[in-house]
């Protein structure tokens, strides 16, 4: 393709692929080195160009449409979209209209592209106005993108709560004003819940940003496309994280000479009992149980940490296959040497005392839970995890944001604040694959570009799918020793799948996915 070849439209991001994502700094690179090669504008029009056919298609039938403009370049592509946008109303009649809001308050200070397509917009004949009109069908949220951030105040500010606060269809340009491309982060806007009522669109500009798939930036975005405006793949630079896809790590046909031993054994240590404090939690540990053995390891052994008596589960009569084992026995070294362990799970006070063994032992090991909040709380603890990449042992940490916070002695807040930040500190602290849970999961290793996960959803808010997570990770590691760039591979392709799972449930059902349904919808991971 040449520097000069037109862009051929919007593409809706899936997540059937792996995609890049380049950050704030790295895409004003790009578009530097772009506008450089391009005659005057020409980025800005092909911009304003892809916003217009992209409104177009969402709404193709829009008695009214708002465009809100800030003063910098994302307002100019608004402007420009304005400008396509209104001749299509002309000539479509019918008393179709595009009503502009600007907060341009000196345009003298404009950039170069922004003032011409100003002046554009208003020799097309755009409408402009000092407010938005009544009721619209289609909101164009052009009033910062990617733009320094700032305080929202006056006309902005008032702007800004009609776009997160209305039921129409939004489309961002570039990115929901707010949002941090970086880190997913959205600043507040007064008296408006960040949950959007009614869809989003982002039509991501040359580039895909992190944050549109992490924390708040989901929710925010909604649906997302990209155009690249005619730029040739060799104009990008590397990438800063990538999207996984459902192509990252296919899976491959099993060998038809393969036996239980060929796809490695797990055990799952945890599950502390009611018998011992009251807590019950021994459901934790069945079902990452469950989902390592659907998820196709060859055998799964179950320590429950519970006092022995009559009480204590010997055998799960919805997966028999499971075996169960007193602790002492998974504790002995030459069985946590030969199998994928995980710990943790449900394991409350009681998994303590036995995590010196199994950070001393287990290869590879899965901690998940309270095995996470042991290690915060106790430094030797944390040197003996942190030793046992020295010692070529992988291990995989599943925090949620909380424990996150507790391994880096930090806050929840801090830690949202920048979740690809806080999961690659995890890993580099402690020479792991970390695994942030949340909106956007973030699977970090050291030496590795960090990936964010596109699938799941609200459904895997409910208690037990983390152990299902936990448990259908250890199914991945399982089995032969792999170089750690294909162990985060695995690691990857199993979050993609748990995510996967919630996905297709809600185009086949409306009943609540519970963990125990979850775990049964675990098919093989290779």
């Amino acid at each position: 393709m040449s520097e000069l070849t037109p862009p051929a439209g919007p593409r809706r991001i899936t997540g059937d692929r792996r995609e890049a994502l380049h950050d704030t700094a790295t895409t004003r690179q790009i578009e530097q080195q772009a506008a450089a090669t391009l005659p005057d504008h020409t980025l800005m029009a092909r911009a304003g160009e892809a916003v217009a056919r992209l409104a177009r298609a969402l709404q193709p039938h829009a008695s009214c449409i708002w465009i809100a403009c800030g003063p910098g370049n994302n307002g100019g592509d608004g402007f420009v979209a304005a400008t396509h946008l209104h001749r299509w109303a002309q000539a479509a009649g019918g008393g179709r209209r595009v009503v502009v809001t600007h907060a341009v308050h000196d345009e003298a200070r404009q950039p170069a592209d922004a003032r011409w397509a100003l002046q554009s917009a208003r020799e097309a004949g755009v409408c402009f106005s000092d407010a938005p009109p009544a009721a619209f069908d289609l909101a164009i949220d052009a009033l910062l993108g990617i733009g320094p951030a700032r305080t929202f105040e006056g006309p902005l500010a008032q702007w800004l709560g009609v776009l997160r606060s209305t039921r129409a269809p939004v489309l961002n340009v570039d990115l929901p004003t707010g949002l941090n491309a970086d880190t997913g982060a959205l600043a507040p806007c007064d008296g408006v819940d960040s949950a959007p009522p009614g869809p989003r669109h982002t039509l991501s500009l040359l580039s895909l940003k992190p944050g549109l798939f992490t924390g708040a930036g989901r929710d925010a975005a909604g649906e997302v496309w990209l155009d690249g405006l005619g730029l040739p793949s060799t104009a990008f630079a590397a990438a800063n994280a990538w999207l996984c896809g459902a192509d990252a790590d296919p899976p491959q046909r099993r060998a038809h000479a393969s036996h239980k031993g060929s796809f490695g054994d797990v055990v799952v240590i945890g599950g502390q009992g009611i018998g011992v404090d009251g807590a019950g939690m021994t459901g934790a540990a069945i079902l990452a149980a469950r989902a390592a053995l659907q998820a196709g390891a060859g055998r799964v052994f179950v320590g429950l940490l519970e006092d022995d008596g009559p009480g204590k589960p010997t055998w799960d009569p919805a997966s028999p296959e499971l075996m169960f084992r007193s602790t002492e026995r998974l504790l002995d070294p030459t069985v946590l040497r030969g199998a994928s362990v995980v710990c943790g799970c449900g394991g409350g006070l009681a998994v303590v005392p036995l995590l010196p063994a199994v950070l001393a032992h287990a290869n590879p090991l899965v901690l998940d839970a309270d095995a996470l909040n042991a290690i915060a709380n106790d430094p030797a603890l944390r040197h003996a995890l942190a030793q046992r990449r020295a010692q070529e042992r992988s291990t995989v940490l599943t925090p949620h944001p909380l424990e996150a916070a507790r391994l880096l002695q930090s806050t929840t807040a801090e830690v949202m604040a920048d979740r690809l930040r806080a999961a690659q500190a995890i890993a580099d602290q402690f020479g792991s694959i970390c695994v942030l849970k949340g909106s956007g999961t973030v699977i970090a290793a050291p030496g590795e570009t960090p990936l964010i996960n596109p699938s799941g959803n609200a459904l895997l808010a409910t208690a037990g799918t983390g152990d299902v997570l936990a448990g259908m990770i250890g199914s991945a590691v399982a089995g032969p020793s792999r170089p750690p760039a294909q162990a985060f591979k695995r690691v990857a392709h199993a979050v993609f799948q748990h995510g996967a799972l919630a996905d297709r449930w809600t185009q086949e059902t409306t009943l609540h996915l519970s963990a125990g349904r979850l775990a049964a919808r675990v098919k093989p991971l290779d």
